[in-house]
């Protein structure tokens, strides 16, 4: 199920269109690689790897999650009634008109006793 979930994340997920905010985070990384060796570079793009693989990830389990809820919310509708505000009122005055019946017989028998 999970390379299903992977599939329908690759064929639904669409990467926000973000420019702006990844132009100002190209600037400073620029900054920091340049100023760096060639092993604080490999450890930098390992880092920046590792945080890609993690922000895939996440967005693979938020994907899944809202999936799963969605079943979900399918199953419970599938599983009850609609709801009918006729109905309802119809049980309601069904129910208020049995308990004045009682009330009406527990009377009586109390004027013949």
């Amino acid at each position: 199920m999970y390379d299903y979930m992977k599939s329908l994340h690759r064929q639904f997920f669409r990467e926000p269109e973000c420019s702006e905010l990844r132009r100002e985070m190209e600037k400073p990384l620029q900054a920091l690689r340049d100023g760096m060796d060639k092993e604080g570079r490999r450890k930098l793009l390992y880092l920046v790897d590792c945080q890609s693989a993690l922000r895939e990830e996440v967005s693979l389990r938020s994907f899944l999650a809202g999936y799963r809820l969605a079943c979900g919310i399918c199953r419970e509708l599938q599983q009850e009634l609609p709801h009918s505000f006729d109905q309802e009122e119809e049980k309601r005055a069904t129910e208020l008109y049995k308990i004045k019946k009682r009330a009406a017989e527990a009377a009586c028998t109390r004027e013949e006793a």
